[in-house]
C-alpha cells in the first residue's frame, strides 16, 4: 500500500511521515526530493530556470512512478493535489491523508520555523499570515479529496496508523505488519 501525506507547507507532512513509516515498517519518501532525484538540480532552482508549468509537469511525472509501489508513505508537496487529476491518481493508487491545520496554526509553525521556506522568504509576518490565508483558502478544496483528513496538532502516528489498519476501508489486515 501507498500512503500520500497531503496538507500545506509546515503541516508536518515530512515529520509525521518519517514517524509513521518507521512504526509501520515501511519506507519513507518525500515527493520533492524524488523531482530533485530525477531532475539533478533542487525545486527552487527548477522553478526558476524551468518555470512552474514545467516543475508541475515534472511532479506528476515523478507521482505517477510511484503507482505500485508497496509499504511506502508518501509526504506531497503542497501544490501537488492541486495540479492536474493528481488528486485522483493518489485517491486511485493509494489511501490520501491530509494533515488539517488552521491557518493560525500554520502561521506560527511557519513563522517559527528554524528551516525558511524559499516561499515565504522575505515575508513580513502579515504578508505570511495573508499568503497563508489565501493559499490554504484556495487549495483546501483538493486536500479536502482525500480518503481520510486528520488533525495534524492531535494525530500522533500510533493512532494514525490503528485508523488506518482496522477502520473500513482503510483496513491492511494484521498480517501485513
Amino acid at each position: 500500500m501507498i500512503i500520500y501525506l497531503v496538507g500545506f507547507m509546515g503541516s508536518g507532512k515530512s515529520t509525521l511521515g518519517r514517524r509513521l513509516a518507521a512504526r509501520a515498517g515501511w519506507t519513507f519518501m518525500d515527493l520533492d526530493t524524488m523531482i530533485e532525484q530525477e531532475e539533478g538540480m533542487t525545486v527552487p532552482r527548477i522553478f526558476k530556470e524551468k518555470g512552474e508549468a514545467y516543475f508541475r509537469e515534472l511532479e506528476s511525472k515523478v507521482l505517477r512512478d510511484t503507482e505500485g509501489m508497496k509499504d511506502v508513505v508518501i509526504a506531497c508537496g503542497g501544490g501537488t493535489p492541486c495540479h492536474g487529476d493528481n488528486m485522483d491518481f493518489m485517491n486511485n493508487a493509494g489511501l490520501s491523508i491530509y494533515l488539517k491545520l488552521t491557518a493560525k496554526a500554520l502561521f506560527e509553525r511557519l513563522h517559527n520555523a528554524k528551516v525558511t521556506r524559499p516561499l515565504l522568504e522575505g515575508m513580513s509576518a502579515d504578508e505570511m499570515k495573508v499568503y497563508i490565508e489565501q493559499k490554504l483558502e484556495e487549495r483546501e478544496k483538493w486536500y479536502l479529496r482525500s480518503k481520510l483528513v486528520v488533525d495534524a496538532l492531535s494525530t500522533d502516528p500510533g493512532t494514525l496508523l490503528d485508523i488506518i489498519r482496522y477502520e473500513p476501508p482503510y483496513n491492511l489486515g494484521r498480517d501485513q505488519y
